[in-house]
């Protein structure tokens, strides 16, 4: 008999507030400059919440927010920052000598 198996969904896990930081601290550290990473975990960030209340929320329709996040998406600053807001989080530049001086990233 065949072993069945259910695709494995990272989004699944992912829980509000703490766990969201984490992903998004590491993906800033992982990511190489093109915001590949970034880009990524904002999108399994958003597919744990309803995708039409965050479409509503950032005054954006469905698959414009898809789009955006896509592996092809360059979402404008705009449209990161509504998503930031509408996540309950908010997007913050640093001095790299900052970064290098307290090795973390807030």
């Amino acid at each position: 008999m065949a072993e069945e198996y259910q695709r494995f969904d990272p989004a699944a896990y992912v829980k509000p507030e703490g766990d969201v930081r984490g992903l998004l601290r590491a993906a800033a550290e992982e990511d190489q400059g093109d915001g590949a990473v970034i880009r990524a975990v904002l999108k399994h960030i958003a597919q744990t919440q309803n995708m039409s209340a965050l479409a509503r929320d950032t005054g954006l329709n469905r698959g414009n927010l898809y789009e955006a996040l896509s592996e092809d998406g360059n979402p404008t600053l705009s449209t990161l920052l509504k998503l930031a807001n509408a996540l309950g989080l908010r997007l913050r530049l640093e001095s790299v000598e900052e970064k290098a001086s307290t090795g973390t990233l807030q």
